[in-house]
């Protein structure tokens, strides 16, 4: 089948990308625009005028920079989809926040979590988690701790607070974690969770401590924490949680998720030449409670994970969202504290 040839918006934007140093093809654009990461071609120009507007071109620079050298886009495709909140791209937004959540268990060939509260449903959901958890190894990098070791090699002390968990993969937390996705707290005790917990985190016998009369606490006053946590009904509810929410809310907890990350992953890249940006950053309750387990995303699959995990805590947890959006007011002020202005681009780049 013939191709047809590329239209004069498509053109029009190739020419203006190579003025920046990007020599897509028109084809790599038109890939772009049909995924959803460029606007409508019809939106590209003012009334009238040849020109294609700055914004456009610098949507479409993020996008060429991104998908680079064979890369894929990761959440920034995301991000985008969530930036142009429409119904459109909230159904894209949609189905690919669902796929990932469910990546797990489609890689572990479990097309349905078995439901009910029968001994064989909860035999059945064990033996998911167990073909979930073969042949993944528990990565062993604690970050919170390289990065203190870095910061003493160079004189500098990093806040520390209290009751942190330091390594959320470490091997004793990987099944309870994953009976957890599957069955949600019902397949999870309080005290198989701390149990885990204590050989996770063997040298702070206060933060369990202090976990336990938590729980003391909240079943004197009728309510359990655990059954209260985004991860309660597991990877079922939280896909539910995606699938029933407006397309509006579901667009910002994303894009605020992905600004989040953003911001973070940038001031991170400063923070060898500016230590006070590390210290400040540490020293903020959302360094424990999001940063280090879902804010400092690696690329692929595993980001697109935590960004998900992420989207779903920012629908169901408000106290937990506010917290985010004033950090990123902190990551805000860090950036106007200690800018940068380099060439986004570099030299010659290359779609």
């Amino acid at each position: 089948m013939a191709r047809t040839k590329p239209s004069a918006a498509h053109l029009a934007l190739v020419r203006a990308l190579k003025e920046y140093g990007c020599k897509p093809s028109p084809t790599q654009v038109e890939r772009w625009q049909r995924e959803g990461w460029l606007p409508d071609p019809a939106t590209w120009f003012e009334p009238g005028s040849p020109t294609v507007q700055p914004h456009v071109v610098q949507r479409a620079l993020m996008v060429a920079l991104t998908v680079r050298q064979g890369r894929g886009i990761g959440w920034i495709g995301w991000h985008l989809w969530a930036a142009d909140d429409t119904p459109g791209s909230a159904q894209r937004l949609r189905t690919a926040v669902v796929a990932s959540l469910r990546r797990p268990l489609t890689r572990a060939g479990v097309e349905k979590v078995p439901t009910g509260k029968t001994d064989r449903a909860f035999k059945a959901r064990q033996g998911a988690a167990a073909r979930m958890l073969k042949g993944r190894r528990s990565p062993r990098r604690n970050l919170d701790e390289i990065l203190r070791a870095h910061a003493a090699e160079a004189g500098l002390e990093l806040p520390r607070l209290p009751g942190a968990l330091p390594n959320v993969f470490h091997p004793a937390l990987m099944n309870p974690g994953a009976r957890l996705l599957l069955g949600g707290a019902d397949d999870l005790g309080f005290e198989e969770l701390v149990e885990a917990l204590e050989k996770a985190v063997p040298d702070d016998p206060e933060m369990i401590e202090g976990l336990r009369e938590t729980h003391l606490q909240a079943e004197l006053a009728g309510t359990e924490p655990l059954a209260e946590s985004p991860w309660s009904q597991g990877i079922p509810g939280m896909v539910r949680t995606v699938e029933t929410a407006d397309d509006r809310d579901l667009c910002h907890a994303v894009r605020t998720c992905t600004v989040a990350t953003g911001a973070l992953h940038e001031l991170m890249r400063r923070s060898p030449e500016e230590p006070k940006i590390i210290v400040a950053l540490m020293g903020d309750v959302m360094w424990q409670r999001w940063a280090i387990v879902g804010g400092i995303t690696p690329e692929g699959v595993p980001g697109l994970a935590a960004v998900a995990l992420n989207t779903v805590q920012y629908l169901t947890d408000p106290d937990w969202a506010a917290e985010l959006d004033r950090y990123m007011c902190v990551m805000h002020a860090l950036d106007v504290a200690h800018p940068e202005h380099p060439n986004p681009l570099g030299a010659g780049t290359e779609a």
